[in-house]
């Protein structure tokens, strides 16, 4: 059985780790993508933003992180959430964990990042590319 994947969330990008660097990005994204940032979404204490993809009934986002080295959040430099990842919501965290379980995959788990009460469970690719499944529902993406 396969894990069950609903949709792309986000795709995370590093940048500049300071707000110089933040506001910078965010002027591109919003001056030459057309994009906005989604108020007040963050992650605590990290330069950056989480950038809406799709007008009003959006889901998707690209994540803005301002960092360089490792964050507090990362178990191993190579496991870090603030590396370059791509976020897929799933429909059940639980049984997510234990088809990983089930299939051996190594994975690793962060909680409250963004600030809020989240659950986020990690995995690297067979290229060693970071992949993100969250719980659909527990992020505040505008979807009427």
């Amino acid at each position: 059985m396969a894990i069950e994947v609903v949709a792309l969330h986000h795709h995370g990008i590093r940048i500049e780790p300071t707000e110089d660097g933040a506001k910078k990005a965010l002027g591109f994204y919003r001056d030459v993508l057309g994009l906005d940032a989604d108020p007040g979404r963050t992650i605590v204490g990290v330069p950056g933003y989480w950038i809406n993809v799709g007008g009003e009934r959006h889901q998707t986002q690209i994540h803005l992180i301002g960092m360089t080295g490792s964050s507090k959040q990362a178990p191993s430099p190579e496991k870090d959430p603030t590396l370059p990842h791509v976020a897929l919501s799933v429909r059940d965290i639980d049984a997510t964990k234990k088809e990983l379980d089930r299939l051996g995959v190594d994975y690793w788990v962060t909680r409250g990042v963004t600030g809020q009460y989240s659950e986020q469970v990690f995995v690297l690719d067979p290229a060693g590319n970071i992949i993100e499944l969250h719980q659909e529902g527990t992020c505040r993406c505008r979807v009427a």
